[in-house]
């Protein structure tokens, strides 16, 4: 599995997830009880996780919103 993203906002993970889910990319999110259970000071970010196959694809699709959210 490759990491595409990291992140503790969990907007933008949640838009993320839904973005790869509705494109066929299954996706794992991993850290994401020490990263709750750690409190607010950030130091462990949620990371989302694609099989080797569909690292590109979800890069783009990331992107995308990325640049959605800057816009």
């Amino acid at each position: 599995m490759k990491e595409v993203f990291r992140t503790n906002e969990p907007v933008i993970l949640s838009a993320i997830e839904a973005a790869l889910n509705e494109s066929q990319i299954e996706c794992l999110v991993a850290d994401q009880f020490t990263s709750m259970m750690e409190g607010s000071i950030g130091a462990i970010q949620r990371r989302v996780l694609v099989i080797d196959e569909d690292e590109a694809r979800a890069r783009q699709i990331i992107q995308q919103i990325e640049n959605e959210i800057h816009d």
